[in-house]
């Protein structure tokens, strides 16, 4: 058997399933990694420099100067809701004996607070105050403020539908809001209630 391309014969005979053609050999190549790795981090490297990362984003609050002088209000243009250590909520307009507010009923905070801002002899006028206790819970504050918001935008609402005689104009809100420590004679005034 000399030169290739011969078939595989055994006794003169053809071996079965085998062809005239010679295998091919097949050839393993291997690729070197070690440049690719560098390249990668050099095109990290590369796109991280170059991309501006983004910039934290910051809310804005423009918080008025802190007023020391004593503004004078009329009693019956307050209304101030009272935070307790423990928890408990009250509210009185002006000098008012301060009623209880029941805990599992907060909405009433947001009903109050309507019904008040929309007196006509109050609209546009009132003041509400709340007014914290220093341990007072913080969650039951953040829920109170919700109601007040909440009850801001029906009154805004109710005030959009009323034309104001002196302009001609659907009337505008003009919010009066105070959040300020609880004194110690209010301290004492709700105390026992």
């Amino acid at each position: 058997m000399s030169g290739g391309g011969g078939a595989l014969t055994t006794g003169g005979k053809p071996k079965r399933g085998s062809s005239k053609r010679k295998a091919k050999k097949r050839l393993s190549f291997r690729i070197d990694m070690t440049p690719l790795v560098d390249i990668t981090f050099l095109l990290l490297t590369f796109f991280m420099f170059t991309t501006t990362m983004a910039a934290p984003q910051v809310m804005e609050m423009s918080i008025p100067p802190e007023i020391t002088e004593k503004v004078e209000v009329k009693e019956s243009e307050l209304l101030s809701f009272y935070v307790r250590d423990d928890g408990a909520l009250f509210y009185a307009m002006g000098n008012d004996t301060p009623e209880r507010i029941d805990l599992k009923n907060l909405k009433e905070v947001k009903d109050i607070s309507i019904r008040e801002n929309l007196k006509p002899e109050l609209e546009n006028k009132l003041i509400i105050a709340l007014k914290v206790a220093e341990m007072a819970p913080y969650g039951e504050v953040v829920d109170i403020l919700d109601q007040l918001n909440q009850a801001e935008g029906v009154i805004v609402d109710k005030l959009k539908n009323e034309i104001d005689p002196a302009t001609g104009k659907p009337k505008e809100r003009k919010r009066r809001f105070t959040i300020a420590p609880l004194l110690p004679d209010e301290i004492n005034l709700i105390k026992g209630l």
